[in-house]
């Protein structure tokens, strides 16, 4: 089990990106409404309120499973552990919403939190994402799931010099390389976190055969970070992500979709930071298929 922890301002974008997907089912919802979209994010919002000083209201964290764990994670499963999560890394007293998404072999969940609790007080987020490892650690262990192997496991927290360097391009690629539908979609994600990609060429040729990143002075080869992000396995990837949204081009689904239109960074870092309280956010850079859509707990949308 692994977590990742983000804050951010906006509650719409935020809700948005984790139910306006064909792949999202809500598991869980703690003090808000979810017969709509709107009406989350209006009880999110008007809970915020109480504490307008607090800019960054918005908690989100995703809990990811091995998929060898798949078979022991009914919904229920998941619910009852990101309710175990949420108590010891001591988010309480609050609104929070689970959901689970489909787009994935591996089984995850989101949860999106209000960091403005009950009583109007502020949850804390100092040292979050080092009790998130140990959070996922003890849950991992006393429910005998699988624990991951390698960079995965690592304490970025310990890490200098080159080291933390190695594994902030290990973790930046990773995520980006999952997202873009071309090697210059890639490149523009990466730049965004102030990594360079440098290709190699056969001698005398435009054949790529290698690639290298770089970031603070710091270059290195895409396979001495690690063996899965050589340039053979991540022109696979690529590959991939570009045959997977060909297709679904050529099937549009009838539900509502947001699509990134020229985006040079991830999708939810630009939902969580939309400016304002809004009670919808503006999508000035998002394309929108005007389709009706509803929501009902436990029910994919």
């Amino acid at each position: 089990m692994i977590g990742k922890v983000k804050t951010g301002k906006s509650f719409a974008g935020c809700i948005r990106y984790n139910l306006e997907r064909e792949e999202a089912t809500i598991l869980y919802a703690e003090g808000i409404r979810t017969d709509s979209i709107q009406h989350i994010i209006n009880d999110f919002n008007m809970q915020r309120k109480m504490n307008p000083e607090l800019g960054q209201a918005v908690g989100h964290i995703v809990l990811s499973w091995s998929v060898q764990d798949k078979e022991k994670l009914s919904p229920e499963a998941m619910t009852d552990h990101a309710k175990e999560y949420l108590q010891k890394m001591k988010i309480a007293d609050t609104q929070f919403l689970v959901v689970q998404h489909h787009d994935r072999e591996h089984p995850h969940i989101h949860i999106v939190y209000n960091r403005v609790n009950n009583e109007a007080k502020t949850i804390s987020d100092h040292y979050q994402r080092k009790r998130n490892a140990e959070v996922c650690k003890q849950l991992t262990l006393k429910h005998g799931y699988h624990m991951a192997k390698g960079k995965a496991q690592v304490n970025r927290h310990r890490l200098t010099g080159a080291d933390r360097i190695k594994y902030q391009l290990y973790d930046a690629i990773k995520e980006t390389s999952v997202q873009a539908k071309t090697w210059k979609e890639l490149e523009n994600l990466l730049k965004r976190q102030g990594i360079e990609l440098h290709y190699k060429y056969k001698g005398g040729t435009a054949e790529v055969q290698g690639i290298s990143f770089s970031k603070d002075g710091l270059k290195l080869k895409g396979s001495e970070i690690d063996r899965s992000l050589s340039y053979g396995k991540l022109n696979q990837q690529i590959e991939q992500n570009h045959q997977k949204e060909k297709s679904r081009q050529q099937n549009p689904q009838t539900f509502e979709q947001v699509e990134v239109e020229n985006t040079t960074e991830p999708l939810l870092e630009k939902l969580l930071n939309a400016s304002g309280y809004e009670e919808a956010v503006d999508f000035h850079f998002l394309k929108r298929k005007k389709t009706k859509h509803t929501i009902s707990q436990g029910r994919s949308l």
